[in-house]
């Protein structure tokens, strides 16, 4: 009888899913050293329908800031954006040296292999606001991109 209600419960939310959200795929953060105050996240985001990032919140950090790394005059320049558009049936890529989602005034270093909960805010066309929890992986400090396959060769002269 409960799996029939949790089935039936589950089915009704469903719709709720389909309606909201934004498609994360590969969410991580960048370690941190122990005087270090900010990190960056990064991940890869794909709306069903035109949405927009308006902000972010993490129980780690006392600011959540989305970003954009700019050239201005030959200098690189980070900024924060008031919102992130993403189109529908396409990919936005928060990655290092672009778009990212600032984790700023650090409550502790955060290290590798801990799991970072990013609380995003999306906006649909309609301004009505949506919330969507991700967990971040923590990846090394050095970390660019995904992790390297476990059996990668890597040649160091």
């Amino acid at each position: 009888m409960q799996i029939r209600i949790l089935s039936l419960a589950c089915a009704a939310l469903l719709p709720l899913l389909a309606h909201a959200q934004v498609t994360v795929t590969d969410p991580w953060v960048r370690a941190t050293t122990s005087q270090q105050k900010a990190t960056g996240a990064f991940m890869k985001l794909s709306p069903a329908t035109p949405m927009t990032l308006v902000s972010a919140s993490s129980p780690v950090a006392g600011v959540v800031e989305v970003h954009e790394m700019v050239t201005q005059d030959g200098v690189m320049k980070m900024r924060a954006m008031p919102g992130l558009p993403l189109a529908p049936g396409k990919v936005t890529e928060l990655k290092p040296g672009g778009y990212h989602i600032m984790l700023m005034d650090l409550k502790k270093p955060v290290s590798v292999g801990e799991k970072v909960a990013i609380t995003l805010v999306l906006e649909n066309e309609g301004k009505q606001r949506q919330e969507q929890v991700v967990q971040a992986e923590v990846r090394p400090l050095n970390a660019v991109a995904a992790p390297a396959a476990p059996n990668a060769h890597q040649h160091h002269h």
